[in-house]
């Protein structure tokens, strides 16, 4: 039994295919298939049901699957150590990112990350937060940024910046004379919604539901993009909330229709997440730092009131 062996069988169980396995572990299908049937021999097990499309695992060859996730980490980590006593910040490494908060700090840090570490070659994958959470238990992403908390066992947490919530009232509204907002004003049925699965749209619901005369009953618009909600709202369709670096670059008459909350202001946490493993800990720091560094300047705000990403039914 060889490491590479148990990569090849990573790679049909996450592939359901030979033959696309074979292509993204860079070797040829025979190569590939000889080594897969050469370990179940050594077994005396099959690991893969080849008569179902698509290849599906084996009762016990999902026990074998999940066994070698853990033994490829682990052989992953010696490299990790040996990059770390070297001082080397290098390789592949595998951000994931959800919308609502790729679009505003990607532009922020990449070019200074990638100017300062050359030899990271950073793959960013745009995901929803439940995408995320199951690729990093998987191995498949080696760290994410996604609002926080999030309440899972296995996933650390590092906080890079706390994120206020915004109003966007425009000036047909009834909200539109106020200076500051409150969570009391808030009102679910006028406020534009993103759509289900972003945690953004979660963490708006948990904030409207601490107001004392606020129920949650039915949503008249949904949409996917902080654009398309200013856009209804200057249609007369409500208002909308939005995170506060998403209103940076708004100019003009979409800037007069902001309204900060009273302080604490409700805002939402935002954090670098990775598996307690700590794999690629070297990047993960290097990250952490970057990030950091070019948000500090940007939010200001320091009395704040976090508001849970997780829906609460």
């Amino acid at each position: 039994m060889t490491i590479t062996q148990l990569q090849y069988v990573l790679a049909v169980a996450k592939y359901q295919n030979f033959t696309l396995a074979a292509e993204k572990s860079f070797v040829t299908q025979p190569t590939l298939s000889m080594q897969v049937q050469k370990l179940e021999d050594e077994l005396d097990i099959q690991i893969f049901d080849r008569s179902k499309k698509p290849i599906s695992t084996t009762e016990v060859g999902e026990k074998i699957v999940a066994q070698a996730k853990n033994i490829v980490n682990e052989a992953d980590r010696i490299k990790d150590i040996v990059d770390q006593e070297k001082g080397f910040i290098g390789g592949e490494y595998i951000l994931g990112i959800i919308p609502t908060i790729m679009p505003t700090i990607l532009p922020m840090f990449l070019k200074a990350f990638i100017s300062k570490y050359p030899k990271v070659n950073l793959i960013i994958k745009e995901q929803s937060t439940n995408t995320l959470i199951r690729n990093l238990q998987d191995g498949q992403v080696d760290a994410a940024i996604a609002a926080t908390p999030l309440e899972i066992e296995f996933i650390k947490e590092r906080p890079l910046y706390y994120e206020p919530f915004v109003g966007y009232v425009p000036k047909q509204h009834r909200l539109a004379k106020s200076v500051k907002l409150t969570p009391e004003d808030l009102n679910i049925d006028d406020i534009l919604l993103l759509q289900d699965g972003h945690c953004f749209r979660d963490g708006v619901i948990n904030l409207c539901k601490s107001s004392k005369n606020t129920t949650v009953d039915h949503f008249q618009l949904q949409s996917g993009s902080f654009e398309t909600l200013i856009n209804l709202a200057n249609e007369g369709l409500g208002m909308t909330l939005l995170p506060y670096l998403n209103t940076m670059e708004l100019a003009g008459a979409k800037k007069e229709n902001l309204k900060h909350f009273e302080t604490p202001s409700p805002a939402r946490e935002v954090s670098l997440v990775y598996h307690k493993k700590e794999l690629k800990m070297q990047i993960t720091n290097a990250l952490h730092e970057v990030i950091t560094s070019v948000v500090r300047g940007a939010i200001t705000f320091q009395d704040v009131k976090i508001i849970s990403p997780l829906h609460k039914k």
